[in-house]
């Protein structure tokens, strides 16, 4: 399958979620049209691939990021690894469990922009999820269960239970930096997308608890929702290869880094866009509970195209 475009090719890798870009040299020089066509098919597919772009440099990677949207500051509390980028660096950490990009702020990221700069002898793959795939999969009793469901997400999660690996020397320090100024937000479990209108579970790792539930009540629904998300029928796994991007609509995945290659180095930076507060079915938006994340991003306009 192609969408048509002058010297440009999207191809599917999956029935629900995944595509391979060919014919773009990606930079801050690309024409409306090609833009247009990166856009169209982030939509479309969640998550797309781009092989062979060497020549991409951070601030290249940062003037392409441009022409998609507007750019975040790299993180909303980790400040000590890049200005334009936040480096993805397996000596402070793995980001080895199911999540969207920063979802305990109120100004969900619309989209990141991932760029592999060192990668291992062997492994290191990531695997995206598509949460629309995953909301409509849910039986409509369960639909409308989350559709009422709202929860809280934060930065202080539960590290140990996604992390059960050996502690490396510098993941202590980045992780206190990570939780150096506390943030809670509560979330629809069900967002309306702003720009295509599909229902979109609102999951992953960031997750305390559900509004109203208790601790076992909301670790058991949990699971039961998340599960559906990480279906091998929802996801896409990318090897990567040095000059490959990455770009996915983070209002509508969730992605897992695999852990499988030992101690080699992996670093790759991101990119992460500005977006707006989730919206829940019946038109309640997200509420700030701890922290203000107005100097980590703006808040995107609803119906920017990402």
């Amino acid at each position: 399958m192609t969408i048509a475009a002058p010297t440009v090719t999207v191809t599917k890798l999956g029935a629900r979620i995944g595509a391979l870009i060919e014919g773009v040299r990606l930079g801050g020089e690309l024409d409306a049209d090609t833009v247009g066509t990166v856009r169209r098919a982030l939509l479309e597919h969640k998550v797309i691939f781009f092989r062979g772009q060497d020549h991409l440099t951070e601030d290249g990677q940062y003037e392409f990021a441009q022409l998609l949207g507007t750019p975040t500051t790299p993180h909303p509390t980790v400040t000590s690894r890049g200005q334009k980028s936040l480096a993805i660096d397996s000596e402070y950490g793995r980001a080895n469990s199911w999540h969207s990009d920063v979802t305990f702020v109120d100004r969900i990221p619309k989209a990141s922009i991932l760029r592999a700069v060192t990668l291992p002898e062997y492994g290191g793959s990531t695997t995206w999820a598509s949460t629309v795939a995953a909301y409509e999969s849910l039986p409509e009793a369960l639909k409308l269960l989350a559709e009422n469901l709202r929860a809280v997400h934060t930065n202080v999660y539960d590290y140990t239970a996604t992390h059960r690996d050996k502690a490396r020397p510098k993941q202590n320090e980045y992780r206190a930096e990570f939780e150096s100024t506390h943030y809670e937000t509560e979330h629809p479990v069900v967002r309306v997308h702003p720009e295509t209108g599909e229902r979109t579970l609102l999951l992953g790792h960031f997750v305390k608890n559900f509004v109203g539930l208790s601790g076992n009540e909301s670790h058991a629904l949990f699971r039961l929702l998340q599960d559906r998300v990480t279906r091998l029928e929802n996801t896409v796994r990318w090897n990567w290869q040095l000059g490959d991007v990455a770009i996915w609509d983070n209002r509508a995945t969730q992605h897992y880094a695999v852990d499988d290659y030992d101690d080699k180095p992996r670093k790759l930076t991101r990119i992460t866009l500005a977006g707006d507060v989730p919206v829940g079915v019946d038109g309640t938006p997200s509420t700030v509970l701890t922290g203000n994340a107005e100097h980590y991003s703006i808040v995107d306009e609803p119906g920017k195209a990402a």
